[in-house]
């Protein structure tokens, strides 16, 4: 069965597969919706909306995240993986470097998921770093509106640390970034990137 990858808007996606519906930083989503899965990165209130959790919770949903609250079921640290319905997540690392925005100390984290044999990441709100080198994925969902993230140059450089047979730019158009650094992203790189609207999907598989 294909993946289904939908960009809700900023960083926050939806990824649903025959095994389960996953948010990652579920913010400002504007469907009727519940989730198996929902994944938070940090605390942020871009990242971690109370009301949106609420309304995408049903009795059986867990909550992971590296920190915890009232609504998290699942706390997780960069390096520790989780199996949930069929569903594999790792948590990675996720930090700015020269900015203190996103510290590394706070441990906050990046996800790779594995859902009916495809693999997508969502690096968090981070820098490039380190950690990334060496990661293979089928889809990288990469922020690329700068000021608290990477901006397009770099999350193009991250493409040549990482595999990535798709790339789907996220982290702009609201609060920081606009199109264009998507766009100009998508100029950059060698694998296929798909700069899609907000609402829009790509299907995997």
């Amino acid at each position: 069965m294909a993946v289904r990858i939908t960009w809700i808007g900023h960083a926050s996606v939806k990824i649903s597969g025959s095994a389960a519906t996953v948010y990652i930083d579920p913010w400002k989503v504007r469907v009727k919706d519940h989730a198996d899965i929902i994944l938070l990165t940090h605390d942020h209130y871009d990242h971690y909306s109370e009301p949106d959790i609420k309304a995408l919770m049903t009795p059986s949903t867990r909550v992971v995240a590296p920190m915890s609250t009232p609504l998290v079921t699942d706390r997780i640290a960069a390096g520790k993986s989780i199996s949930i319905r069929d569903v594999t997540v790792r948590a990675v690392p996720a930090y700015n470097m020269g900015k203190a925005f996103h510290p590394k100390a706070n441990g906050w984290v990046g996800y790779v998921i594995i859902m009916d044999g495809t693999t997508v990441y969502h690096p968090g709100d981070t820098d490039r770093i380190p950690e990334m080198k060496g990661l293979s994925v089928d889809v990288a969902l990469i922020p690329v509106g700068g000021t608290y993230t990477m901006d397009a140059r770099e999350a193009s450089e991250v493409l040549t640390d990482i595999k990535a047979a798709h790339a789907i730019p996220i982290h702009y158009g609201d609060i920081v970034g606009s199109r264009r650094d998507a766009e100009t992203f998508a100029g950059m790189c060698a694998c296929d990137v798909h700069v899609l609207n907000p609402g829009e999907s790509l299907d995997i598989g």
